[in-house]
């Protein structure tokens, strides 16, 4: 599990799929990404002992089943100074979906309210007269076969919005076994980007996960759309980071289970976008090969037939 992002205040990691964000004392499942990290603080493990790590906590939710950029506090402190940013839409986020069927616009979006669904623990879905308000805009990147790439930017935080949205829109997210069908390659979602005004500094802060192995999993390579917004904070000067390129451990164990959420905290739309900065390198992204893109594989790297790993230190 790459570390993305690293500051005083923040820790910002690449999710592996088939990891929930559950409550601290919830021992269903050896999948709880929170209860794994809060162990290794208080264990002593060497990737938080070398950062002299007391505290440790999530301030956003990622689906169990979604990967990419996430945040976690290192004090109680930027805990809820984050919170905030989140809740007075301060952040600004960015999706890579892959879809079944064609979206049959380039551009969109999306308004739906979403509520949970009556006798139906765990599920959602659009709710025009009960449900809270909800917005998405979404583009299309690419189509392959009877599949789309698609760049989802949510402008609230509604548990499980993109997933409905692009079920509103007649193309539901590859392998989503709750709204779609289930696929042996994974939810088709990654979450790619986070931006916000760092709110001890004011630093325009953005973080980027790598898109390159996600897009070829299903075919696709990397589209001119998110390359052009790459280049342009390639340009920004890029702010200091410490610990730049580490990585944690991890050992497979555990059943998948899923989780609450591809929103955060935030209901309310974000504010207009930060200043960019230049983006880390890419640890997990493969050589691009030569010739025509391949063709879709099932699996790959932290999906959840191959299994997340349990993060245990960095390397």
């Amino acid at each position: 599990m790459a570390i993305l992002y690293e500051d005083r205040s923040i820790l910002a990691v690449d999710k592996p799929a088939g990891w929930i964000l559950g409550p601290d004392d919830w021992q269903h499942t050896r999948r709880n990404l929170s209860l794994q990290l809060q162990d290794d603080v208080r264990e002593g493990a060497f990737w938080a002992r070398s950062r002299n790590l007391k505290f440790v906590r999530f301030i956003h939710r990622l689906d169990g089943p979604t990967s990419g950029v996430m945040l976690w506090a290192k004090s109680q402190g930027a805990l809820e100074q984050y919170s905030r940013l989140f809740a007075t839409r301060g952040v600004n986020k960015a999706y890579l979906a892959v879809t079944d069927g064609i979206p049959p616009e380039k551009n969109w979006r999306r308004r739906d309210a979403i509520g949970p669904e009556p006798g139906a623990p765990g599920r959602y879905r659009v709710d025009p007269e009960m449900g809270k308000e909800a917005e998405t805009n979404f583009e299309l990147l690419d189509v392959s076969g009877r599949q789309a790439l698609v760049l989802a930017e949510p402008y609230s935080g509604r548990t499980h919005q993109i997933r409905l949205h692009l079920l509103a829109s007649g193309c539901p997210v590859a392998g989503d076994e709750l709204y779609g069908k289930r696929d042996d390659g994974g939810l088709g979602l990654r979450a790619i980007r986070l931006e916000f005004r760092d709110p001890f500094t004011k630093r325009p802060i953005c973080i980027d996960a790598p898109v390159k192995d996600f897009c070829w999993n299903y075919g696709f390579r990397v589209p001119d759309r998110v390359r052009e917004i790459a280049s342009r904070r390639d340009q920004a000067p890029a702010l200091p980071r410490l610990d730049q390129g580490s990585q944690l451990d991890e050992s497979a164990d555990g059943e998948t289970a899923l989780g609450e959420g591809d929103g955060e905290y935030a209901d309310q739309p974000p504010t207009a976008d930060p200043a960019r900065r230049a983006p880390p390198p890419p640890r997990f992204a493969p050589r691009a090969p030569q010739g025509p893109a391949p063709t879709r594989r099932s699996g790959g790297p932290g999906r959840p037939n191959s299994g997340p790993r349990r993060p245990s230190g960095p390397r």
